[in-house]
């Protein structure tokens, strides 16, 4: 019981509330500095997916994009095929869009290349922040912005690499998610673990 308490007097997000899955997910993961390259290509894949969605719904199906694209391996992904793509577009447990599921497997392509050239993706993205979180200071959601001069600048440098669905507004999401940006509001409880 007092473990209960003391869950329902943290302070949290708002934009979490009201979904168990959602707080899950912002407290164990959201914003926590991420430099594992396979963590951050399975982000990668994800966000692309939430494109014009809801992240919630992305969540849901987390799992079944574990499962349809080989857990996240982009030697694996990098290599599918016209039918793997057919396969995946009768995939009911994913985003049945045939641009995003070829922009997939492309950004598989990408991402290697990527590693390849930066020695890993962890490199290439944690140099635009010089290797630390860039700490914001809102004290509510309304403050936070879907896109800075930063993620601009990043997006189109993906784009140049030949990486698609990853505007401005996917890649701060992305950069939030990975603990690039801290964007946990003032008061929230996770703010300063995911300093640490």
């Amino acid at each position: 019981m007092e473990d209960f308490i003391a869950e329902r007097a943290q302070v949290r997000c708002v934009w979490c509330e009201g979904d168990s899955l959602y707080q899950q997910y912002h407290d164990s993961e959201w914003g926590l500095p991420c430099r594992d390259d396979k963590k951050l290509f399975e982000f990668l894949i994800l966000e692309g997916a939430q494109a014009g969605l809801s992240w919630l719904t992305i969540l849901r199906k987390r799992e079944n994009y574990r499962r349809a694209f080989a857990n996240f391996e982009a030697e694996k992904i990098a290599v599918f095929t016209e039918p793997d793509i057919r396969r995946l577009m009768q995939d009911k447990g994913i985003v049945r869009n045939r641009l995003k599921i070829q922009s997939a497997v492309s950004n598989a392509r990408c991402y290697l290349e990527l590693q390849n050239k930066f020695g890993s993706a962890s490199n290439y993205f944690w140099r635009h922040m010089d290797a630390e979180p860039l700490v914001n200071h809102w004290v509510s959601e309304a403050e936070i912005p879907v896109s800075t001069p930063l993620s601009d600048q990043i997006s189109v440098d993906m784009k140049g690499r030949g990486f698609k669905f990853f505007g401005t507004t996917i890649c701060y999401a992305y950069m939030q998610a990975m603990g690039m940006v801290n964007d946990h509001i003032v008061g929230c409880y996770r703010r300063r673990e995911c300093q640490l």
